[in-house]
């Protein structure tokens, strides 16, 4: 079922006297979302993703735009009528039910030509059951259940009716690292079995990265970037975007452009073109820097994390806005952590530029050297 938002708009009530102005909760989102597909909310608390998937179940009803259910408008429709299947962040089960009889909850509330004989709402049960792989845990209650398994009850429940839309809000946030996993990979895989078009709610950018068909990145309402994960990650409109999302974050530095030079601090560390003489920003990806005894990017040492595969050195810059500098280098790489000082050269495509005053990307080419000769001292 394809889904469209239309100018989308949703404003709260001021409450009292210090806080008398009402809050734009959703601010003129316009989004298609296609037959099909998995789509991530995405955005900090209070970015008002959540409202967005409240407005699209019927929860809430919108201060102005419409919704499309394919063709249909369905703005004033009440939320049973809609066919949507909702899994909450804290699964909302019936603690004083089996599993079998939470599953069965939503079809035995079915009325009129669309009620069911026990035996078909029996069948469609164990098919949801068996789809999220709960078919032998029928008869326990939620109490004697794990999280993760709480969270396939509660996904199956909403699956049940098969409907039209499935909206899930947060649905892992309770669940710990490990389990995490594993359940944000059978949620994927349930919703390719399904063709069910998903929208999926969180604050954890890794999680919609991992399993959105696209992702919707929110601020304060407003939408401000939609495309593919790895697009997104790779291109962001603005600084928010390439802040938000990434693990560890992008590195921020005060920097400016000069005569075809990129300068942070007092080093000019890749060439430009194209770009205007100013100050900027600098993002760059944690993988972005490349470990070089006479690199241009000078960074004092502070220490290394070893993770594995990789390893993360800790440093620090005068240009940096945040406290440290995190850079991720293949753990064949050795650092000499006796010098007081590391050096990196810097990867092109992983160095952003934001403006200064607006924080929106600045587009324009940005090259290892400056003249035929690299940032590392080597004549092209």
């Amino acid at each position: 079922m394809k889904v469209v938002l239309q100018n989308l708009t949703k404003k709260f009530p001021g409450r009292g006297r210090k806080h008398a102005e009402e809050v734009t909760a959703v601010n003129d989102f316009t989004f298609e979302i296609p037959d099909g597909e998995l789509v991530g909310l995405l955005g900090p608390s209070g970015c008002g993703k959540s409202t967005t998937l409240n407005l699209i179940s019927g929860l809430l009803k919108p201060t102005g735009g419409r919704i499309f259910f394919g063709e249909d408008d369905i703005t004033e429709l009440p939320p049973e009528n809609r066919g949507v299947g909702l899994v909450f962040q804290n699964y909302a089960l019936y603690p004083h039910l089996t599993v079998k009889q939470n599953i069965l909850f939503p079809l035995q509330n079915l009325k009129g030509k669309d009620k069911l004989s026990k035996a078909v709402m029996l069948e469609k049960a164990n098919e949801a059951a068996r789809l999220v792989q709960i078919d032998e845990l029928m008869d326990r209650k939620p109490g004697e259940l794990s999280g993760g398994q709480q969270q396939r009850v509660a996904i199956a429940r909403a699956l049940v009716k098969m409907p039209d839309v499935l909206l899930l809000d947060e649905p892992l946030s309770n669940l710990d690292a490990r389990l995490r996993l594993q359940t944000r990979e059978e949620i994927r895989r349930i919703q390719k079995e399904t063709g069910i078009t998903t929208v999926f709610v969180t604050h954890d950018q890794e999680e919609a990265m991992s399993i959105s068909d696209r992702i919707v990145v929110m601020k304060d309402g407003i939408v401000q970037q939609i495309g593919k994960p790895q697009a997104v990650y790779d291109d962001p409109v603005n600084l928010f975007v390439a802040r938000f999302l990434g693990t560890p974050p992008i590195n921020v530095f005060a920097g400016r452009c000069r005569d075809g030079r990129l300068y942070v601090g007092q080093d000019a560390v890749l060439g430009v073109s194209g770009i205007a003489d100013q100050e900027v920003y600098v993002g760059v990806r944690p993988e972005g820097f490349v470990l070089c005894e006479d690199g241009p990017f000078v960074c004092r040492f502070g220490s290394v994390e070893v993770m594995g595969r990789d390893i993360s050195v800790v440093s620090e810059h005068d240009a940096s806005v945040g406290p440290t500098v995190r850079a991720i280098i293949s753990a064949e790489n050795r650092v000499d952590t006796t010098n007081g000082t590391v050096r990196f050269s810097l990867k092109p495509q992983k160095v952003f530029l934001f403006s200064k005053e607006t924080e929106e990307r600045i587009q324009g080419g940005i090259t290892e050297c400056i003249n035929g000769v690299t940032m590392s001292g080597r004549r092209l």
